[in-house]
């Protein structure tokens, strides 16, 4: 496992979950990133103050952490972008995961005006990590123009209830050649194994961590979660059959 890295853009990395700080209490979020092992943090523009750093944000990541903002909050794409450019000069760096979002009660992401920043940031020299609705011809047409993975949800946002898309998620994952990263939704540390054992490339979760009665505690739950999905996958697991097979032989030990 120690060699099996995700390459996202140019970077590449040996974690597979990767951390939402939006709900996640400033005093707990050094403890909780490092009990998740994460690589890789998203965090909202509208959190970050670049000219005051008394609890500022991006003293409480710890070094080495690649910082992802997202443009939460954005309407359109040109909003989007705008948030985009704002976070990479501010000093973010060239990640960034786009949030487009118009429809506020069900938070569903608005995947025409998605695919529409992706293209034009991903010519702005951006690594863009898209948040889709979980549809094969978007995720195709996001991977089409550069996106350097796509997002599908796994539910709702915020509500934990799991893999509810999961058929539209597996046909995505069998069907794009980019990394495929589950977000939103995965509210136990078994939808995340679910989502590995799949084949995702990794998932993106907050909420299930920052509203567990202990933070650090579930961070280190999903990271072990992760990983024994991710191993499960790779050692290629047993197919399902619709009747009943014995584990020892029946016949021939009596002779």
């Amino acid at each position: 496992m120690s060699k099996d890295l995700l390459t996202i853009g140019n970077s590449s990395i040996s974690s597979r979950l990767f951390l939402g700080t939006g709900k996640i209490p400033l005093p707990k979020m050094k403890q909780v990133i490092e009990a998740a092992g994460t690589q890789v943090v998203t965090v909202a523009l509208r959190r970050v103050d670049f000219d005051q750093r008394e609890e500022n944000i991006l003293d409480f990541i710890p070094d080495g952490t690649i910082i992802m903002p997202n443009t939460s909050g954005a309407r359109t794409a040109a909003e989007a972008i705008r948030l985009a450019h704002i976070a990479r000069a501010g000093g973010c760096g060239d990640w960034v995961k786009i949030e487009v979002i118009s429809d506020q009660k069900y938070l569903l992401p608005d995947n025409y005006e998605t695919l529409k920043a992706t293209e034009k940031l991903v010519k702005d020299g951006f690594t863009v990590l898209p948040y889709m609705s979980p549809d094969l011809m978007v995720a195709k047409s996001l991977e089409a123009v550069g996106a350097a993975a796509v997002m599908p949800l796994g539910a709702p946002i915020g509500t934990n209830r799991g893999l509810k898309l999961k058929e539209l998620i597996n046909i995505i994952i069998e069907e794009c050649y980019v990394p495929v990263i589950v977000d939103a939704g995965i509210g136990r540390p078994s939808h995340a194994a679910e989502a590995m054992e799949m084949g995702a490339s990794a998932v993106l979760l907050n909420t299930a961590i920052a509203t567990a009665d202990d933070a650090v505690a579930m961070a280190r739950a999903f990271r072990l979660a992760v990983e024994s999905g991710r191993i499960a996958y790779l050692a290629g697991m047993g197919g399902e059959t619709s009747y009943a097979r014995a584990s020892s032989p029946l016949t021939g030990f009596l002779d």
